[in-house]
Order: C-alpha cells, then structure tokens, then sequence
C-alpha cells in the first residue's frame, strides 16, 4: 500500500527480513524480486491515471532500466556501506524538492526539452539507486518528476509506479540469475505487495493532489530521520 501510494514500503519489508535472520544482501535481492508483483499490481490500479502517458512512460522507462541495471551490478560488487550517507540526505533533498515544488517547478509548457531532458536524467539515477537498494525511490521519483513535469501528482504518480516497477523488475531479473534469491521469503512478499498495492490505489487514487504531495513530503522527512537514526 505505502509503495503504491508514496514509496518507502522496502523501509517495512527490509528490516523484516534483516530481523528474521536473513543476510542483508540476501534480503534486499529478495525483496525486490517479491516487490515487482505489487509493481505490477500497483501500475493496473493507476491504469487510468496513466491515459495518454504512454510516450514519456516509455522513454523514462528505458532510462531507469539501464539505471536499475548499473545499480543492481553495484549491489553485487560494492560493499552496503557506500551509500549509507548518502541515502538519507537524497531522501531528505527530495522531500525538500517536493514542499516547494511551486517555487521551484518551470513555468513553461508542459513536455518542453527543458523539463524533459532534466527528469530522463532523474529517471536514470532513481534507476540506479532502485536497483542497488530502492527504499523510498518512489519519494525520491516523485519529488523529481514533481520538479520537471508540470502535470498533476496522482497522474505522477502513476508514472511514478511504472518506473518503480522497471527497476525492481530489472534489477530482479539480475537477481534471479547471478544472487542468492530467498524463493520463500520473495513469494510471501510478492502476494503482500499485490495485494496491499490494490488497495494502495484504491486509497491512494482519492487523495488530493495537495494532500498527496505533502504526503510525500512527510513520509520523506520520516524515512530520512528513520535511517539517520539507524
């Protein structure tokens, strides 16, 4: 639901399996591969929000696949502490994008090079920082498409859970592959996520586009503090 509607929910699912005594490499490779069903699942329940969207879905897609691709190489090949730092200043930066989105976004047309060009790069490097570890991607996401795109947040959104869903679903084919996948602990996942994420959008689809972005806000603000802490 929280994946769906904003992003973070790896912030739940991670630590669970971190606390039920899985490696953490072991753990963040499952939770990706069970994550892409609730992708999935999350993209039909945005379905309409996603109406005449096809084109630039597309071309960002491509750009965070070829992110999530590097990223998920770096999982395999980098020690989880690079990005310790890192993380929580990004999530916190993006939250900070997003609350003063009106001072901040272009003013000129929508679809513009301009705006395009700054948010396929965004596309990119969510792409990459999706496929090595992914927590609270979707807020980060947001707020940059938020920044680039002038368009309305719960057709965002849902542009928003499609390019989440190619990451996961990119770095989980990696996964598959060459990493120790938990096939149990992805499973169980998987049927959480797809569920919760029907849910999420039934949710998430009524809240107003106000009230959604400071939802963004908020939860980024959390989940900066949570990993700040940890």
């Amino acid at each position: 639901m929280v994946n769906t509607i904003v992003g973070s929910g790896s912030l739940v699912t991670f630590p669970t399996l971190l606390a039920v005594g899985y490696p953490s490499v072991t753990a963040n490779v499952s939770n990706t591969v069970g994550l892409v069903s609730g992708g999935v699942s999350g993209v039909i329940g945005y379905r309409r929000e996603l109406e005449g969207q096809k084109r630039r879905a597309a071309a960002f897609s491509c750009c965070t696949a070829v992110g999530a691709l590097t990223g998920g190489i770096l999982l395999l090949t980098l020690p989880s502490s690079v990005f310790d730092a890192v993380v929580p200043v990004l999530i916190l930066f993006a939250s900070a994008l997003m609350a003063f989105k009106g001072r901040l976004t272009p003013q000129h047309a929508h679809g513009s090079q301009g705006q395009l060009v700054p948010a396929g790069l965004s596309a990119f490097f969510t792409g990459i920082y999706g496929g090595y570890f992914g927590a609270a991607q979707g807020i980060i996401l947001m707020s940059l498409l938020a920044l680039f795109l002038t368009d309305g947040m719960q057709r965002l959104n849902a542009l928003k859970n499609v390019l989440a869903l190619v990451a996961n679903a990119v770095a989980a084919v990696l996964f598959v592959f060459v990493a120790d996948v938990a096939w149990e602990a992805a499973v169980t996942i998987a049927i959480g996520s797809t569920i919760g994420a029907q849910l999420g959008a039934t949710v998430g689809r009524r809240i107003p586009d106000e009230a959604l972005r400071w939802t963004v806000v908020v939860g980024g603000a959390v989940v900066a503090v949570i990993l700040f802490v940890t």
